[in-house]
């Protein structure tokens, strides 16, 4: 809701400035062309999520991203010991490291909320560390296929879009090193504090 209003109030203040200096056609242009080249890039980037999420169904088919969730579990076990206890969770866990690093955001999430959820029952109003860290690594996951931003610069134009991926590699293992550093410390302080 608080988006919406920040939205409004920049369509409002670019309608006041453009009326105050004359610029109203100009403000009137930038904005059709704006929204005719989101349209573009939603249309070019649905064909290319629809070829991913395709390519995901197929692994889920014979089988390959249950492989995959499997070779995740017992890192998931070290990392989430109480979450692991749950076959379900762990399953979901599993499931959401493994799209996450293909790039495939939008299949992870449904899964980071179902593994939540899950984790979330034994809460008392207060996310648990595991919690926060499941937070953590879906938020600053690695990712070996970067699907979506792939797209994205398929979808602008780019002649080699997947020429990112060592950097992607790069970044997303430090982000993921952080993130847990960061996990760990504050968790260690959570219970000195106690």
């Amino acid at each position: 809701m608080a988006m919406a209003w920040v939205w409004a109030g920049m369509v409002v203040l670019s309608l006041i400035f453009g009326l105050a200096t004359g610029n109203l056609e100009n403000v009137s242009n930038a904005a059709m062309e704006g929204a005719n080249s989101a349209v573009e890039l939603s249309v070019s980037m649905a064909g290319v999520m629809c070829l991913w999420s395709g390519v995901m169904e197929i692994m889920n088919a014979c089988g390959l991203s249950q492989g995959l969730s499997r070779a995740f579990r017992p890192i998931l076990r070290r990392l989430m010991p109480e979450a692991s206890r749950d076959p379900e969770t762990l399953s979901a866990l599993s499931a959401n490291v493994s799209a996450n690093l293909l790039g495939l955001g939008n299949a992870a999430t449904p899964l980071g909320i179902q593994a939540a959820r899950r984790m979330s029952r034994d809460c008392s109003g207060v996310a648990s560390d595991e919690l926060c860290l499941l937070v953590v690594l879906n938020t600053a996951s690695i990712q070996l296929l970067p699907a979506t931003i792939a797209s994205v610069r398929a979808a602008a134009g780019s002649a080699a879009p997947l020429d990112i991926l060592p950097a992607v590699w790069l970044s997303s293992a430090l982000s993921v090193a952080a993130g847990l550093t960061a996990a760990r410390l504050f968790s260690a302080l959570g219970r000195w504090r106690r």
